[in-house]
């Protein structure tokens, strides 16, 4: 009896997590049936997982006083508690860097530099390279979006075509800049250092971002010249000087002070003003208040997981499903199960970072059981779920754009092939270098 005990309480344990996405997605397909903005963003994610922290206590074979403090040891896991203080250091450099002016330079910097004949490559390049620099997806098209619309009321181009190549940029720069969110969660989960999941995933991304520049190239009609504002090159150099330093190897944690008082120093040449320093500090800190919550409720449902085999359970399951692959390859069937894992968690949530958190625990233990390297599994999570994000018509990449460019979300995200092309390149890497994970 006790084996089946056992995994009925394993069973058991998954239900919080479980909730939490089925309230979450119900909430945004309801809202999207409304036509509300933004649906999936009006429930926010660590209000709708405090009925799963309540079912996990309840689930729990344990007195309250043992559940919370099994709650808090997995809230307060070393993993989280760093991913919580890179959150806040990376938000507050995106915040002083875009106070200074340093998005503005980057955009017009590239802008300057692309030819006429080269522009959907180009657009796509910077916002790859925003993107990158900024660490997060939703901002580059914030900050890019506009531009590329008037570009394509100028030049012509398919509205849903130039968005879909704004997208396109900015999933890549989200999949491998060393301040994103997913690269962070990914990163954290899997336990491996950022510059080794940066130059791991390197190896996917920029075969899928030729691909796709080749792609563009042959999209983009008679060349049409376009206007850029005036910029400083001195702004652009704190998102290189981070780039730069983490590649290198540095701490993480002195790579992003460091951008922060590099960034303000750049602004100090200008007209920025020391007494706005500290207050754009506490803004970047208060922009990641959502994910800092989330990460630390998600790592003591976590805990609930762990100690009551969730986990071995969850990754049975999906190498059950990857057997037939397994015959052929076990490491290929475990790598496919991280992908198919982490998909699946993005397309309920419609968010890649939650997404990563949620699916980490479990793709970290398919890592292990399949002799994974960690940098290998942090970069499959990170990209596969960007793949997803990227894709979604109802995830808010495509949804800010198709609001800008007065088109559907469903155009948006078809158009964005960068994506498609980033899973296909993926899986051929897993296939065609399975002995090298």
């Amino acid at each position: 009896m006790q084996p089946d005990l056992n995994k009925t309480q394993a069973k058991l344990s998954l239900l919080p997590l479980l909730s939490f996405v089925v309230l979450f997605l119900g909430v945004g397909l309801y809202l999207q049936s409304q036509g509300v903005d933004y649906a999936f963003y009006q429930l926010p994610a660590p209000v709708a997982i405090l009925p799963a922290i309540v079912i996990a206590f309840l689930v729990n074979k344990a007195s309250i006083n043992q559940s919370v403090e099994t709650f808090i040891k997995g809230a307060g896991h070393s993993n989280i508690i760093t991913m919580c203080l890179i959150y806040l250091l990376a938000g507050a450099f995106s915040a002083v860097a875009g106070a200074t002016g340093g998005v503005d330079a980057v955009v017009n910097a590239g802008l300057s530099l692309i030819p006429a004949s080269f522009l959907l490559p180009g657009l796509f390049l910077i916002a790859a390279i925003v993107s990158t620099a900024m660490g997060t997806s939703m901002g580059t098209i914030g900050a890019i979006g506009p531009i590329a619309l008037a570009v394509s009321v100028k030049t012509g181009i398919d509205p849903a075509v130039m968005a879909g190549t704004i997208v396109s940029g900015a999933m890549f720069g989200d999949n491998l800049s060393i301040i994103s969110d997913t690269t962070i969660a990914a990163t954290r989960t899997q336990g491996c250092e950022m510059k080794d999941k940066f130059r791991e995933n390197l190896k996917i991304a920029l075969p899928a971002a030729i691909l796709t520049v080749c792609l563009l190239m042959f999209l983009t009609p008679e060349p049409q010249p376009v206007e850029t504002k005036e910029f400083d090159w001195l702004l652009v150099l704190p998102y290189a000087f981070i780039l730069f330093l983490a590649v290198a190897g540095m701490n993480v944690f002195v790579v992003l002070f460091s951008g922060i008082l590099f960034a303000a120093a750049m602004g100090f040449t200008g007209d920025y003003e020391v007494a706005s320093f500290a207050k754009d500090v506490y803004d970047g800190f208060s922009s990641m208040q959502e994910i800092f919550l989330l990460s630390m409720f998600i790592g003591g449902l976590s805990e609930f997981i762990r100690i009551n085999g969730g986990l071995d359970y969850l990754a049975e399951k999906i190498q059950w499903l990857t057997s037939i692959i397994a015959k052929w390859h076990r490491k290929v069937a475990d790598q496919l199960g991280i992908a198919a894992l982490v998909l699946t968690s993005n397309l309920c949530i419609a968010n890649n970072t939650v997404s990563i958190i949620v699916a980490g625990p479990v793709a970290k233990k398919l890592a292990d059981d399949g002799n994974i390297l960690p940098k290998r599994s942090a970069s499959l999570l990170d990209i596969f779920a960007c793949v997803m994000q990227g894709s979604l018509p109802y995830g808010a990449q495509a949804l800010l754009l198709g609001a800008t460019f007065k088109i559907s979300p469903w155009d948006v995200s078809t158009s964005s092939y960068y994506c498609f092309i980033l899973a296909f390149t993926a899986v051929a890497v897993i296939c065609l270098r399975r002995n090298k994970a």
